[in-house]
């Protein structure tokens, strides 16, 4: 614990070393050095923890009232470190040159601040054993991160992103107070110990209104679909090192809080399951169909966000089902699937949202169509862009892969083996697992094909360049992580015993079994991807030698017949997805704006569409238009007089005294 006390403190003081500091090079070192360096303190002692399976706590006297400085690092809080604190020391490596040369020094010394806070807060939320400690943490997490999504305050955009967010924020934090309120009145303690107590004990009637509360609170950070609508607002408005953090690890602290609540409230009835597993596979639909629709790169990354907390929340509701119907080999692979997702959805997003910010500050621009050809002038960024794609679409033999088929695995052997009630739910499982996968292919052939292939469509991609080494670093180690988890599978999924054991509640000998039988098909999957890069390089190798006695020459592809082909005959990002999103026109509600050609030589045609979130155009913008419009009526008494005012402060008390006296 106390390598964590460390990682605490270095990330705290190297923040306030940043905001006091008044030099540019010394804030952007010291932020750095303290994210650095505290991330590796934390990840130190988040790895022993797993490995030896212990637990490690601390604590102190705390002067607020009910709250107790109680830190607990247990096998599951020490996973969920893993990748809040691997992706920020990797994204402030980056985030160093992303804002060298920014015209605003005192914003960007402020930012370094900020994200250290980020970083703290996000730890101190996974080793927050009292729900006091936890909240404030959780409040400070949501404050850091609003300034760090309104770095660029200076664009109206960005602060509606910056708004909404915060609006979002506490909303789920309302929620939550409630739910520790209601919990807290029960054991008569804030400790997740006393939480843990009581939780078996309460009525069914008082369970369901905790999960309630929990789903809604910890799902407003998670994106959880029809609470997500901040996310695709608030990551396109960050800084791309600060959007690979956000998507990749605080969204998670929503999931880590929903399943230590969720463990300590005894065992799930059914449809606690049930709901997350409805929860899951509607995320994951609509999350992929609305990337698809998308032509800015970072919201297509945001809405991706939204699909893979859906594959998240199947795992973790194909769990609970396993749990409910006394399943454990399902629960031991649907959660297994579901915390090893939380990693790897955290490295391969992380890389894509660095290769993304790289485009961005190649180009200019983050329009998908306005990009073209970056392979040659962007190598090390085209490959390992391509890397996180393969990896997010769940394609063998990368890490995505590893985690969707735990989750597969496990709903194969619920429908071979389980009664009715829970084939229908491994069979929903599956099949959204399928759809979402099928949908993402085609969403990343788009991205990639688009950015990264073909000729330059604008003047940004004709002179795009190379992004620096310190931002190629930690994209080249991203890329690396996912190609090393998807090659060492059993290893990594026989890793995942001490964390699942503390979800599953069963001896390890029991999840350790469950978690041997899946190794054991993923050890076949990587000898025969071994096998194939293996020969893929012979061939090659081969290929190279027949040629190189041989004139080699080149020439140009065919053109169809035109004689001077130019890029705007390519495939744009939106013809190239039309096909799936007509057909899911009902639910994306794309909007067309068609100029048609007129007279003999025609001039002008074009074709445009938008594709808006439905859910914040139908719900949430009428709901805020008429709170507005309410509101605004009470705008009549801020008259400026100031003798109203005191007259308004006369009635107020008069009325109190009355309402005493009675």
């Amino acid at each position: 614990m106390l390598l964590i006390i460390v990682c605490l403190v270095v990330l705290v003081l190297s923040g306030g070393f940043a905001l006091v500091t008044t030099l540019p090079k010394w804030f952007t070192r010291g932020g750095v050095m303290g994210a650095v360096l505290g991330s590796v303190c934390g990840l130190v002692a988040a790895v022993r923890v797993l490995l030896t399976g212990e637990s490690a706590s601390f604590q102190i006297p705390w002067s607020i009232p009910g709250g107790i400085f109680d830190l607990y690092l247990d096998p599951l809080a020490a996973f969920f470190l893993m990748p809040i604190l691997l992706l920020g020391a990797l994204s402030a490596v980056y985030g160093a040159a992303y804002l060298k040369g920014h015209p605003d020094v005192r914003s960007v010394s402020a930012s370094w601040f900020h994200y250290n806070v980020l970083l703290a807060s996000m730890t101190l939320v996974v080793i927050a054993h009292n729900a006091v400690l936890f909240l404030v943490a959780w409040e400070t997490m949501a404050l850091a991160s609003f300034f760090l999504v309104t770095f660029e305050n200076g664009r109206p955009s960005v602060r509606q992103a910056g708004w909404i967010y915060m609006i979002a924020a506490h909303l789920g934090t309302a929620f939550l107070l409630g739910l520790f309120v209601f919990l807290g009145e029960k054991a008569g303690s804030f400790g997740f110990d006393a939480f843990a107590q009581v939780g078996p004990t309460l009525p069914s009637s008082a369970l369901g209104v905790a999960f309630v509360f929990a789903l809604i609170g910890f799902g407003a950070k998670a994106g959880f679909i029809p609470v997500h609508v901040w996310l695709p607002e608030a990551h396109p408005a960050a800084p791309s090192h600060v959007s690979a953090l956000m998507s990749g690890a605080m969204i998670k602290t929503g999931i880590y809080g929903l399943l230590r609540i969720l463990s300590c409230l005894g065992a799930p009835p059914a449809w606690w399951g049930w709901c997350l597993l409805a929860v899951g596979v509607v995320s994951g639909i609509l999350g992929v169909l609305f990337a698809l629709a998308q032509h800015d790169i970072k919201r297509l990354l945001a809405y991706h966000s939204v699909e893979n907390i859906g594959i998240i929340t199947m795992g973790i509701g194909v769990g609970y089902i396993g749990l409910a119907y006394g399943f454990p080999g399902l629960a031991v692979l649907g959660f297994a699937g579901a915390l090893l997702h939380v990693l790897n959805h955290a490295v391969f997003k992380g890389l894509l949202f660095l290769g993304a910010g790289a485009v961005l500050h190649s180009t200019g621009t983050g329009d998908i169509d306005h990009q073209g050809g970056l392979l040659k002038r962007m190598p090390v960024t085209g490959v390992t862009f391509l890397i996180g794609s393969v990896a997010i679409c769940g394609l063998p033999p990368l890490n995505g892969f590893v985690s969707e088929f735990l989750i597969y695995l496990g709903a194969f052997g619920g429908v071979i083996k389980s009664p009715a009630v829970v084939v229908v739910a491994c069979l929903s499982a599956i099949a959204g697992l399928a759809l979402i996968g099928g949908l993402a292919a085609a969403c990343f052939t788009k991205a990639f094909g688009v950015i990264f292939l073909g000729e330059p469509r604008s003047e940004h991609a004709q002179h795009a360049h190379e992004a620096t080494v310190a931002m190629r670093g930690p994209m080249i180690v991203l890329a690396m992580v996912c190609v090393l988890i998807g090659f060492l599978a059993p290893v990594v999924t026989s890793s995942l015993t001490p964390a699942v054991q503390v979800l599953v509640n069963g001896s390890p000998e029991t999840v350790s079994a469950a978690l041997q039988t899946a190794a054991r098909p993923l050890s076949w999957i990587v000898g025969v991807s071994v096998f194939l890069v293996l020969l893929t390089i012979a061939l090659a190798a081969l290929r190279n030698r027949l040629l190189s006695k041989r004139n080699v020459g080149q020439s140009p592809t065919w053109d169809c017949g035109y004689a001077q082909p130019t890029a705007r005959m390519q495939y744009t990002a939106s013809s190239y997805a039309q096909p799936l999103t007509d057909f899911f026109g009902s639910v994306l509600r794309t909007r067309y704006k068609y100029v048609p050609p007129e007279g003999i030589l025609p001039e002008g045609t074009s074709l445009s569409t938008e594709t808006l979130d439905v859910f914040r155009s139908e719900f949430y913008d009428p709901i805020f238009e008429r709170t507005a419009d309410v509101l605004a009526w009470f705008r009549k008494a801020q008259h400026g007089r100031v003798q109203l005012y005191v007259l308004y402060i006369a009635l107020t008390l008069i009325a109190l005294l009355v309402f005493g006296l009675r």
